[in-house]
């Protein structure tokens, strides 16, 4: 069994291990040999379980006040019986608009909830270092394939080559003009369009301001993300990651994998830095 998976990675590391370095007018300067960690094989399972992981520390937790529902003055009857009521809180006469109403209790209007929500509850997920770490590098691993890409929606007809890897002048870039005038050399213009044509969301989210969703497009990975980020800012559905922050919520939302990502060289240098269980034994069959 362990032989079968070994063969297996060692044919798809041979399909994977080049790639060119585009420039920014979208010619090709050279050929690289890529790192070993885009020839993982892809576990559809884990990704999915470490984007549900990450995903829950992004929750609000909830909580109700100690006496919500209970700052009134009620009591039962005592002995409750003999008077054709039943046996639940009633508030106290005093003039008040609701005296006589049943109060202070679960059931009732206006009254405490049964079981309500408490904010120490922990309600986000926990994961194993390496089973975060393992994730990534195959959410890393699926942006070769143009058919996972594909898969997710984005429009590359145009595109040749995978994952698309780009020189280091991209990340010196401050103006939205620059980065769009590369993104067009790069045929993906097209990509970014097609977030504009989004249909509205009506119902709930629309009066609660939440009728205008941005889908994602471009992912740019880059060493340093301070300057390419604001030039990014106003591009819809474009985000821009360095290396150490990049996460499974990047890579893979909605842990659908395949996102269409741009790497600078910087960046594939830095990716090779990762040390892994399976890249050694990658590393070692080579």
């Amino acid at each position: 069994m362990l032989t079968k998976k070994v063969e297996q990675t060692k044919h798809i590391e041979c399909n994977y291990m080049k790639s060119v370095i585009l420039s920014t007018n979208g010619d090709v300067e050279k050929e690289i040999e890529l790192p070993k960690i885009f020839s993982l094989d892809i576990n559809y399972k884990l990704i999915h379980k470490a984007f549900v992981n990450l995903n829950s520390h992004q929750f609000q937790k909830q909580g109700r006040h100690n006496t919500a529902g209970m700052d009134v003055s009620a009591s039962t009857l005592n002995p409750p019986t003999g008077h054709g009521q039943s046996r639940i809180a009633r508030i106290h006469s005093g003039g008040g608009g609701r005296q006589g109403q049943a109060g202070g209790v679960a059931s009732v209007r206006g009254g405490r909830q049964a079981h309500p929500p408490i904010s120490s509850k922990i309600i986000y997920k926990k994961l194993n270092k390496k089973e975060n770490k393992y994730a990534l590098c195959l959410a890393i691993a699926a942006t070769t394939s143009k058919q996972h890409v594909q898969n997710r929606g984005h429009k590359i007809n145009k595109l040749k080559y995978f994952p698309i890897i780009i020189s280091n002048q991209i990340e010196n870039l401050t103006k939205t003009s620059e980065i769009k005038s590369i993104i067009t050399n790069l045929n993906l213009i097209d990509d970014i369009d097609r977030l504009k044509t989004r249909k509205l969301r009506t119902g709930k989210p629309s009066y609660r301001g939440r009728k205008n969703k941005v889908g994602k497009s471009l992912l740019i990975v880059t060493k340093n993300s301070d300057s390419l980020s604001k030039a990014c800012g106003s591009l819809p559905g474009v985000d821009v990651r360095s290396v150490n922050n990049l996460s499974i919520l990047d890579l893979a939302p909605g842990s659908q994998i395949g996102r269409l990502t741009i790497y600078s060289k910087d960046a594939i240098d830095e990716i090779a830095k990762i040390k892994f269980t399976k890249l050694s034994v990658l590393e070692k069959i080579s």
